[in-house]
């Protein structure tokens, strides 16, 4: 081991040096690319099954309503999703997929995670329908060009920072514990200006993990080079890292700025 040579470009020249720089910064774009594309196909997957789900359960036709959630006519399927005790089962089904993707992605084949994350974002449409109870369907266009442009800016600010951003990871995931314990506060408040203070932190507590999960994932390039299988994996569970904080920032954004149906 003491003849390892740690600096093969000095044995090999430069020309070895810039090949092997030129291979990992291919390897490195790939593996991110990967991680963008899967993520773009779970929000996807969310998209049409929200919007699918918002059409069987929304009506305009007071002949065909059951009643009303949100100030919003639904169907008897709407009310079945969203009015009954059915809705607990769809609103924490999500949780349950993340839960179940971070305890058991270690044991699970590529393939496998991978359309396991998949279902997750098809889970999540189905909760994600109940939007459009609320809100209209301007304000959640609206909401959703907002978070995608300050996603696209902020995970090309962590990509390409040369400072480093991983003394605010433990605080912005301690900042998500706190959102949870305050939402949980106001059922009971009922606060309509800590409510927009939540919303509000929300915001911003996403917006920083965008930027630093974006550089924790290309600084764990490194790990996962030359695995492919790893480097798969990775690559899903790096998706479903960004996934949730596109998903989250777009809740507290059309919060803050979305008009509801009256």
């Amino acid at each position: 081991m003491s003849n390892y040579d740690r600096n093969p470009a000095a044995r090999f020249g430069t020309g070895f040096a810039r090949t092997g720089a030129a291979e990992y910064d291919q390897g490195l774009r790939a593996y991110m690319l990967g991680i963008y594309n899967h993520m773009t196909l779970g929000l996807a997957i969310s998209a049409l099954v929200a919007l699918g789900v918002a059409k069987l359960a929304i009506t305009t036709d007071p002949s065909l309503a059951v009643g009303k959630v949100g100030g919003t006519l639904v169907t008897s399927f709407g009310a079945l999703l969203y009015a009954s005790p059915l809705k607990w089962v769809v609103m924490l089904s999500p949780l349950a997929f993340i839960f179940f993707l971070s305890f058991r992605f270690d044991r699970m084949s590529q393939g496998t995670l991978l359309g396991t994350f998949l279902a997750f974002a098809g889970v999540m449409g189905l909760s994600m329908g109940s939007i459009f109870l609320v809100y209209t369907s301007a304000s959640i266009m609206q909401a959703l060009f907002i978070t995608a442009a300050s996603f696209a800016g902020l995970s090309l600010f962590g990509y390409t920072t040369k400072k480093s951003l991983s003394g605010m990871g433990s605080f912005l995931i301690m900042g998500v514990w706190g959102l949870l314990i305050a939402g949980l506060v106001n059922i009971f408040m009922q606060s309509s200006v800590f409510q927009f203070a939540i919303n509000l932190m929300g915001v911003l507590i996403f917006a920083g993990l965008t930027a630093w999960d974006t550089q924790r994932l290309k600084e764990e390039y490194d790990i996962v080079a030359g695995d492919g299988e790893m480097a798969g994996k990775a690559s899903v569970m790096g998706a479903l890292s960004l996934y949730l904080n596109f998903i989250n920032m777009f809740q507290f954004i059309l919060a803050l700025v979305g008009n509801r149906n009256e």
